[in-house]
């Protein structure tokens, strides 16, 4: 939980306080960058680290995420530049590629299936409690002291959850010799970059239509592939092709994709929307976009009763309704004439809907395997939201610019509001993906016994898995 804080907090907190950041350094049309750089250190190394541990576990893997992400926080509270914030901002999506997902692991290995949905549940309070301190923080700290103390607050919590780890996780693994797929990593992260490259500066750094556009998205297509091969002949994949070649872990994946890039959404443009469209201060917009991150909690706890007794398709299904319900709503009632509190509303209705579907299914996913793949499996999951979220931040970023267009340094109440709306249209198809893939999810097996997608039961001795006495 103190791990899963500090991604909680840097999520929430930045989120206000970057109009302040673009005034001092200007470069409005750049602030995507902050997060999709981020975003796609984050979702580049996810599978080497969910690998990683699965080979030499889940202990050394998350300590060195705090680590790194200890040293981005730090070197982002000196940032001269906008540049220079974005490169940092790298710095710490390399930390959070492992912070995330290991927590989740840790969870499916030291608890059986009817208590993870009531420790996940813990787990996603650190996001509402966040988003109630967050933005208090952001906001604070930007109209008040300096934005940068929004980077430096991270400091004693990496200590504080660095030290606990060490201390009180304790962990059993069977040492045997690895080949680690360093070509498979390195092609994932060059592929991925470059789309996202070519998805955030096409129409703003250059034509769609210009030779550039076509090398640099063209390129990291090529890369794809290359990766899809290699991965087919590696001994050791960093991301196994199996993993979405079985209709669970395939769906779910794809579920969480769309989680991403619905939550990077809202969180990416309700705070700048409120505080320039409506006027208000960055407390203010940080609490009305805080509504999201305390429904996703609340129901998140309640999600365990519901896949127990109704099964993890229909909750999931429920969960990807309610956050449609929330986007609609957005679209058809988020204007100039709106008020913090129906914004504030629309956010708690999204949030409680990726409650229900984000945890479980990852919980199905996990599920299905045991120890020896539940990292890689927990990565691949988290690895596809982080993908959602790095397309959402490009794809929208792409869409305000163009819509805003020479004004997009300055932009004005009325044409962000245009804006912003044009960007929820995206936020909503992305919904309708997660919908569409959780009816794709196994109908059948998945009552009481909760057997595998493949007919098999998973035996739940979560004693017999876990790595040692860290319960």
């Amino acid at each position: 939980m103190l791990a899963t804080a500090l991604v909680a907090l840097d999520s929430t907190v930045i989120a206000t306080a970057i109009p302040t950041i673009t005034k001092e350094l200007g470069g409005f049309s750049q602030f995507p960058w902050l997060l999709s750089v981020y975003l796609l250190a984050q979702a580049a190394t996810t599978p080497l680290y969910g690998k990683v541990a699965d080979v030499v576990g889940r202990k050394p893997v998350i300590l060195l995420g705090v680590a790194v992400f200890l040293a981005g926080s730090i070197l982002c509270g000196f940032a001269w530049s906008m540049p220079a914030l974005i490169a940092f901002r790298a710095v710490q999506g390399l930390g959070a590629g492992a912070i995330l997902p290991m927590s989740t692991t840790i969870v499916g290995d030291i608890y059986t299936l009817a208590e993870r949905a009531k420790v996940q549940g813990y787990v996603a309070s650190v996001w509402g409690i966040s988003a109630v301190v967050g933005p208090l923080i952001g906001g604070a700290f930007s109209e008040w002291v300096s934005w940068r103390w929004i980077f430096w607050v991270n400091i004693p919590f990496c200590l504080v959850a660095g030290g606990i780890l060490l201390r009180n996780f304790r962990e059993k693994v069977e040492r045997t010799k690895h080949r680690v797929d360093y070509l498979g990593a390195v092609l994932v992260t060059a592929a991925t970059t470059l789309l996202m490259l070519g998805l955030l500066e096409g129409g703003e750094g250059w034509p769609w239509t210009s030779l550039t556009s076509a090398l640099v998205i063209g390129g990291g297509l090529v890369l794809a592939v290359a990766f899809v091969l290699v991965e087919r002949r590696a001994a050791e994949p960093v991301l196994p092709l199996w993993v979405f070649g079985r209709r669970m872990l395939l769906t779910t994946s794809v579920v969480s994709l769309g989680v991403g890039a619905v939550m990077i959404g809202f969180t990416s443009y309700i705070p700048t929307f409120t505080q320039v469209t409506l006027g208000t201060g960055a407390l203010v917009a940080g609490f009305s976009v805080a509504t999201m991150t305390v429904g996703w909690p609340v129901a998140a706890a309640q999600s365990g009763r519901l896949y127990l007794r109704y099964r993890f398709r229909v909750t999931a299904l429920l969960g990807s309704l309610l956050a449609i319900v929330g986007v609609v709503l957005v679209l058809l009632f988020l204007g100039t004439g709106s008020t913090p509190w129906e914004v504030g509303a629309f956010c708690l209705v999204v949030g409680a809907g990726l409650g229900l579907a984000a945890p479980t299914t990852v919980i199905a996913a996990q599920h299905t395997v045991g120890w020896s793949e539940r990292g890689v499996v927990t990565s691949a999951n988290m690895f596809s939201r982080s993908i959602g979220s790095a397309l959402g931040v490009a794809v929208y970023g792409a869409v305000v610019n163009a819509s805003l267009g020479r004004t997009a340094a300055h932009p004005a109440p009325g044409p962000l509001a245009d804006a912003v709306h044009e960007v929820f249209l995206g936020v909503l198809v992305a919904g309708v993906v997660m919908l569409v893939a959780v009816l794709f999810m196994p109908r059948g097996g998945e009552g009481r016994q909760f057997p595998t997608d493949d007919g098999g039961a998973v035996a739940e001795k979560a004693a017999e898995q876990t790595v040692g006495g860290a319960a």
